[in-house]
């Protein structure tokens, strides 16, 4: 049996057992697709292949699932300038003091209300405090 034979069928037997690793149909699909993601990243490396795969089904069911659907549209009216300042906000524990890359508290906090806009010079200075990349307030 040539090893192209041999991969089918050990895919073909994976996609049986285990059908939501490609496809999810189903709240039952998506729990199960959750349940094996939270084992697979404890040995990332090893699952990186695997985990590609079914991080894709999942992404694909919570962009098109009726019970995301009113998350979904609140985060795409979302500035994405604020939604990464607060992320990086709440992942560091950082009140609106913390940001002396802003300046004072009121600008920080005029910022996440949407009434102004990370320049430049805030978005350079938050990348090397926190190591990221420009793109992500973007």
């Amino acid at each position: 049996m040539s090893s192209h034979a041999v991969i089918k069928q050990m895919a073909a037997a994976l996609f049986r057992e285990a059908q939501f690793i490609s496809h999810i149909d189903n709240e039952q699909d998506y729990a199960a697709a959750l349940a094996l993601m939270d084992e697979l990243i404890e040995d990332y490396d090893a699952q990186k292949p695997l985990i590609d795969i079914l991080g894709a089904a999942i992404e694909r069911w919570e962009s098109s699932a009726p019970e995301f659907e009113q998350f979904n549209a609140a985060i795409a009216d979302q500035d994405p300038a604020i939604s990464t300042l607060r992320l990086l906000m709440e992942q560091h524990h950082l009140g609106v003091a913390d940001l002396p890359e802003i300046g004072s508290k009121s600008l920080v906090s005029r910022v996440l209300r949407g009434e102004r806009r990370l320049t430049r010079d805030h978005i350079t200075a938050l990348c090397q405090r926190f190591g990221i990349r420009p793109g992500l307030f973007f």
